[in-house]
């Protein structure tokens, strides 16, 4: 099947997991794939994989100016931007966050492993700092933004696109040490449905995915026992392949999901209901 021949689709955070997965899924489908990553190079790591027609860019999403660089040039090669995937993220937002994340879950495991109830109690909230609450946002949220404004803004003159924002279970359950993540993820859902209620009557559909565990190499940098515990919680009791992810992301871009806007799907394996 390719949904997506001739059109122009730009996936952000192309380098790894989801948004690479994503790249892949959508070159596979006949797009021409603009792929993003914070530097060229990680860009072009992707770009080089795909089968298909491929263009990378270096840009920081938590750039505006970055960001609306990056869709200038996607326009003087295309001529078209079709479809947007903003994927790009971080898992923390400040040094030493995931050590001490690391620290709190492998106290707690082994508490339990004792078969003692754990005594070990988070105090990563109270602990973040400024700087890393307000880089969360701006690569997660900012950049969300951004690059649906660019995208919106090209999509509106051409009377047709389509927008997939990545958002997170995060957004809607509550996880320890993720409350700047949390945060960035529930705001992308707002602004999905803002813009979903503005842009639908110049026939661009903005929707989110908001996935749980996927075998990442952000995951892979978490605590062993915070996987485990996860995937215990999980009906389906495995991660997600990014691939399954990126299969919902293509779906949502296509015109398979021509009547749905404003909407956030969630491939999480039935961690939440």
């Amino acid at each position: 099947m390719r949904r997506f021949e001739g059109k122009v689709v730009l996936v952000t955070g192309a380098g790894s997991g989801l948004g690479r997965a994503t790249a892949h899924r959508l070159v596979a489908e006949g797009a021409a794939v603009v792929v993003n990553d914070l530097t060229r190079d990680r860009a072009e790591a992707t770009a080089v994989e795909l089968d298909g027609e491929a263009h990378a860019i270096g840009a920081d999403v938590a750039d505006r100016s970055a960001v609306d660089a990056m869709f200038a040039e996607a326009i003087d090669r295309y001529g078209r931007v079709d479809g947007v995937a903003n994927v790009a993220g971080i898992p923390f937002g400040a040094e030493g966050e995931l050590e001490r994340f690391a620290d709190t879950i492998d106290a707690i495991a082994a508490e339990m492993a004792a078969g003692r109830p754990p005594s070990t109690r988070w105090d990563f909230f109270v602990n973040i700092s400024d700087e890393s609450f307000e880089r969360m946002l701006r690569v997660h949220l900012f950049g969300t933004f951004y690059s649906t404004r660019a995208a919106a803004r090209l999509m509106m003159e051409e009377g047709a696109g389509a927008i997939v924002n990545c958002a997170s279970g995060a957004a809607v359950t509550g996880f320890p040490a993720s409350a700047h993540y949390a945060a960035a993820k529930a705001g992308i859902l707002g602004l999905t449905r803002a813009a979903a209620t503005e842009l639908g009557a110049w026939g661009v559909r903005v929707n989110a995915v908001a996935p749980g565990a996927m075998d990442t190499p952000m995951l892979a940098a978490a605590p062993p026992a915070f996987v485990a515990a996860g995937t215990a919680q999980t009906p389906l009791g495995r991660m997600a392949d990014p691939g399954e992810v990126a299969a919902v992301v293509a779906f949502l871009l296509s015109d398979d999901a021509s009547y749905m806007t404003g909407q956030t799907v969630e491939p999480n394996g039935g961690m939440h209901m």
